[in-house]
């Protein structure tokens, strides 16, 4: 006996009752209500794939998840054996999910964790499997290295080059470089084979002018790795001889080749020979298989796409040139991994009924089938006298409460398996009516129509309709009862008006539903437009009677060339048609009037056509700026939307080009008029775009060649409803005013942005360098200062505009500063006199800047003991830490001022001082002259010179008589130097004190002062006196007579001694 079963889908809520023999299945259905309510074994609803390769450097997710009634546990099993998530601390499990989450930022070895892992998601009704996931972690070897020795060819020969690539997981994809990273040129020639070596069919002496790299790059890494590449020498000869193809891969004439169904097979040929050999694919016996072959590789590959069976059997390749040609045979076998023919479904059965799971699977070799229960065995489970296995068939007759498991089926060959769970639930259920309490269903007279009525039951109910309350179950005429539950009228009539009752009944009990039907008048246009000619300036009219039913709303619409038409001024929209005032040429087209309401529509269309005036008339009318528009009206009022209609001014003799629609409001800006939008000067209606909380009022501007019209009268005013913010103040700043805080401005939100009323903004900040808690202040200006702020520190700002309504989104962070102070001085400042020319200086930035530096600000004067020249101020950029001073003299030493600048001012200052110079420099010269050869010649030659002297003298005493001192002949000797004006000075140094009456120069040499005397003038007079070092410095006068004087005067004489203590 076969038991007649109903299926029911309704609106997206689906489900199936499956009617078999022995079977009765139900679908629960997809509301939710009802599934919270129903108990439900476990079904696994996503799973990571079953080879599952991942990254080493994430963390690793290995998912499972599932749903039931009770929510389901989840527990897992690696390389067949129970894992205890528990005891290692990197792994977890999502909440309400069988996810694991393997962590390694405290570390650990992703290696570690590789195997095959199985989910059970179980519950009080079943347990569920998922597929056995076999984890791999991503691997991207070294290539090994080796040496590559120079390749020497004969031109015309063929070559292939090996890559041999590090075996990768996944394998790397290969590519071919020059080591300068310039791709190789491939052709029929030269080209890549899928193993990834390069093959030439022949060499050619082009080939030498690159070398040749194989590089592998890995998918999960991104890396790539390049081998040591290839370099070619190609002998030359004094012809090239063409020869008949041959094949470099595969070898031979024949070969095989397995593949499994489903999966891409790719067949590859590669032949050489002079000239390079072209190819051709066959199929022996028959075509290549149409619609799934793909040439690639310059014709020497051929893929075919999904393979199956009928794709068995035997390819050839052929090679030719005008040599000759050759062919290669490659037998293709194809396997299959199991597939479903019958994949097992879900069986709801109600206690009593009878059901059966199938599982038909195909594959080659043929599949061995496999039951399981709750995840064992089905032979190992506990005896089931409601349940039989016949193969790929499990047949339950009379199932009772508590039979409620989860079977899986496992197909399995030599290529794979395939594991799929079906559950059996076994339910009784009272009927229920899915569908809407009391639905209105309208329907145009003659129409078809569809009551719907789903439900639900366990055991299935039997649903029968019902006409105001009688007693005949309605089937049959006019009416189809369908599977589904749903009631079609052929052709509604007006005696098909009333409230239809659907039940559905079980063993349970009974629900039941009403709906009511109307049906309506049909929609016609009685009288429509009629084509027309009229003349340019005339007020055609076009008809549109239309006849409706009363209780629906009609609309009624026109176009104009298919799209809307927007009636202006010069156009009058009535009940039964549309009349044209002054009708002009771009009036001209097609017009279509359409009735509609809610349940249907109808049309009618007519062409008018506008008899120009003749151009020189046209050209005689004077042009100016258009009247203004009138008559503003605003219709289909929303809450972010309203149409703006408004009839245009004349256009003067100058068509109008463009309307601008302006807006006002009056909260923010009263009676200041702002720009909202433009449109083309063929519309005189708009739909604008409207911001919450504004009080709006609009006025339109026409604008023609000559210029704009004066604004239109403002409209009436519109108020939308209030929202909260939906964005942020943008230009967000912070800054310092003063040293101790931080001043944050934004740009605000402007009346169309407010969206509200209390326009507010909250405003956050907090320490960028420490994180620490927010601090949060709400004011209504664009402007708060943070007090008690450290020296230039960041801060992280956010500011949120806030309305009565709300807060907007979360706000971007922005950075700003706290106040800058005076910097601290620069850390150091050395000081190096490589030479007697210059000194260089170099310092490094302040400890604690306090801001952004400016500069530096370098003040220096030379000193010579207590006498200073002028300071010289030089200014410096923030990241100029260098400079060289070239001196004025090589004596003077210097003292510099150093300090940086922010925008605050200038900071503490830095002093240092250059060391003595001059004894750096006499100590370099005595160590530099004192060893040279002409040096101690010129000391020699002086001592004998003074030698001589002492003797003159020594003689002139020996005669007698007195060297009488000239009064007042000299200066006498003064103690201090004078300091020179130009800001040089005399060095002081008392260790190196010169003579009085002589001068020091800038450059540190000593001049003595001019005078009258010369050792030859002195005779007898007062005693002489010497310095300590022997230096002469006695004053003496002698009583000449005027000829013998000016015999002896000689300008500019030094004496002797002098010169030497000069050059002491």
């Amino acid at each position: 006996m076969v038991m007649q079963r109903h299926q029911l889908t309704c609106a997206g809520i689906a489900f199936v009752l499956y009617l078999h023999h022995l079977v009765g299945t139900i679908e629960v259905p997809l509301d939710s209500n009802i599934q919270s309510e129903l108990p439900q074994p476990p079904t696994i609803t996503k799973q990571s794939v079953k080879d599952y390769i991942v990254d080493p450097r994430d963390d690793i997710f290995i998912e499972c998840e599932a749903k039931g009634n009770p929510v389901p546990t989840f527990s897992w099993t690696r390389n067949g054996k129970f894992f205890n998530v528990a005891k290692d601390p990197k792994v977890s499990m999502r909440r309400r999910s069988g996810t694991l989450v393997i962590d390694f930022h405290s570390g650990g070895r992703p290696e570690d964790y590789e195997g095959e892992y199985q989910c059970f998601a179980r519950n009080d009704y079943g347990t569920a499997l998922s597929s056995k996931i076999h984890l791999q972690v991503s691997k991207s070897p070294l290539w090994p290295k080796e040496k590559v020795d120079v390749i020497e060819v004969d031109e015309g020969a063929p070559l292939s080059l090996q890559c041999n690539p590090p075996p990768g997981l996944p394998s790397p994809v290969i590519f071919w470089m020059s080591s300068s990273m310039e791709p190789i040129h491939q052709d029929k020639r030269v080209s890549q084979g899928q193993n990834g070596d390069l093959y030439f069919s022949n060499v050619m002496l082009q080939d030498a002018q690159t070398d040749y790299s194989c590089n592998a790059r890995f998918h999960f890494t991104h890396t790539i790795q390049q081998k040591n590449p290839y370099t070619l020498k190609v002998k030359t000869t004094r012809g090239i001889t063409e020869t008949t193809p041959s094949f470099m891969y595969p070898y031979g004439t024949s070969s095989s080749q397995m593949v499994l169904r489903g999966v891409d097979l790719l067949l590859e040929c590669i032949a050489s020979g002079v000239p390079a050999p072209d190819i051709m694919w066959y199929k022996k016996g028959g075509e290549l298989p149409a619609g799934k072959t793909k040439l690639e590789n310059f014709n020497k590959a051929l893929r075919i796409s999904n393979v199956s069976e009928e794709d068995s059997g035997e390819y050839f390749c052929l090679a030719s040139n005008k040599m000759g040609s050759i062919r290669h045979t490659i037998l293709v076998r194809v396997k299959a991994a199991p597939y479903w023919l019958d994949e097992p479904q879900n069986l709801i059965l109600a206690p009593g009924e009878d059901g059966r799971l199938v599982c038909r699977a195909n594959g080659n070799p043929k599949p061995v089938i496999q039951w399981l229960v709750n995840g064992e065995p089905i032979e190992a489970s506990p005896p089931n006298p409601s349940r039989e296995v016949a193969g790929d068939t499990i047949v339950f007759r009379d199932t009772q409460i508590g039979s409620s498991a989860v079977y899986q089926c496992n197909a399995s060959n030599e290529h794979g398996y395939l594991l799929a769970n079906a559950f059996v639930s076994v339910l009784d259920v009272p009927p229920r009516i899915l569908a809407p309490r009391n639905q209105l269903i309208k329907v145009i007279q003659n129409n078809r129509t569809r009551l719907d009525c789903p439900f639900f039951g366990s055991p299935i109910p039997t649903l029968r309709w019902f006409k105001n309350g009688q007693g005949n179950t309605l089937d049959g005429g006019n009416y189809k009862a369908h599977e589904n539950g749903s009631l079609e009228m052929n052709m509604a009539r007006k005696e098909d008006q009333g409230i239809y009752t659907c039940v559905a009944t079980n063993i349970l009990g009974k629900a039941e539903a009403q709906v009511r039907l109307e049906v309506k008048d049909p929609t016609r246009i009685v009288r429509g437009p009629e084509d027309q000619v009229v003349k340019r300036g005339s007020m055609p009219r076009l008809h549109c009677r239309v006849k409706h039913d009363p209780t629906l709303k009609l609309t009624v619409t026109w176009l104009k060339d298919e799209a809307p038409l927007y009636i202006g001024n010069r156009m009058k929209k009535e009940d039964d048609g549309l009349t044209i005032f002054g009708v002009a040429e771009k009036d001209q087209g097609d017009y279509t009037c359409v009735a509609s309401t809610e349940l249907d529509k109808d049309l009618a269309k007519a062409y008018l056509t506008v008899l120009a005036i003749p151009a020189n008339r046209s050209r005689e009318l004077p042009k100016e700026r258009p009247d203004r528009p009138r008559d503003l009206e605003l219709t289909d009022l929303a809450e972010r939307s309203v149409r703006l209609t408004w009839i245009p001014g004349d256009d003067n003799n100058s068509p109008i080009t463009d309307y601008i629609v302006q807006f006002e409001e009056d909260r923010f800006q009263p009676g200041m008029w702002h720009n909202h939008s433009r449109y083309p000067g063929s519309v005189n209606s708009a739909v604008l775009s409207l911001s919450p909380y504004v009080n709006y009022q609009f006025r339109v501007i026409a604008v023609n060649d000559v210029g704009s019209s004066l604004p239109s009268a403002p409209s009436e005013r519109y108020q939308t409803n209030g929202a909260r913010p939906e964005i942020n103040p943008t230009g967000v700043q912070g800054a310092g005013t003063q040293k101790n805080n931080m001043e944050i401005t934004w740009t605000p939100l402007n009346a169309t942005q407010a969206y509200g009323p209390n326009l507010r903004y909250i405003v956050r900040w907090r320490r960028r360098d420490i994180r620490g808690s927010w601090y949060n202040e709400t004011v209504k200006t664009a402007r708060h200062v943070v007090w008690n702020t450290p020296i230039y520190v960041p801060y992280e700002i956010k500011v949120q505009a806030e309305n009565d309504f709300g807060r907007a989104p979360e706000p971007d962070t922005f950075i700003g500063y706290s106040g800058e102070d005076l910097p601290s001085s620069p850390r150091y400042l050395r000081i190096r006199q490589p030479n007697l020319e210059s000194i260089n200086l170099e310092w490094d930035h302040p400890e604690h800047p306090n801001g952004v530096l400016t500069g530096y600000s370098l003040r220096y004067q030379a000193f010579n003991g207590s006498k200073t020249g002028r300071t010289l101020v030089e200014n410096f950029s923030p990241n100029q830490t260098r400079f060289t001073l070239q001196r004025t003299d090589p004596i003077s030493r210097y003292r510099f001022f150093l300090r940086a600048r922010t925008q605050v001012g200038e900071g503490e200052t830095l002093v240092e001082e250059s060391p003595a110079l001059l004894n750096e420099a006499y100590t370099k010269n005595q160590v530099d002259i004192a060893t040279q050869g002409w040096f101690i010649g010129l000391m020699c030659a002086i001592a004998l010179l003074v030698l001589i002297l002492l003797i003159v003298c020594f003689i002139k005493r020996s005669r007698g008589g007195k060297y009488p001192v000239r009064d007042n002949k000299d200066e006498h000797l003064n103690p201090e130097d004078k300091n020179v004006e130009d800001g040089s000075f005399d060095y002081s140094d008392e260790d190196n004190k010169p003579l009085p009456n002589s001068q020091t120069s800038l450059d540190g040499t000593i001049k003595q002062q001019e005078s009258d005397d010369s050792l030859v003038d002195y005779g007898e007079g007062g005693e002489g006196q010497f310095n300590e070092d022997g230096s002469f410095i006695g004053q003496y006068t002698v009583k000449k007579d005027k000829e013998e004087t000016e015999g002896n005067e000689s300008s500019e004489a030094t004496s002797p001694v002098n010169a030497i203590y000069s050059l002491a």
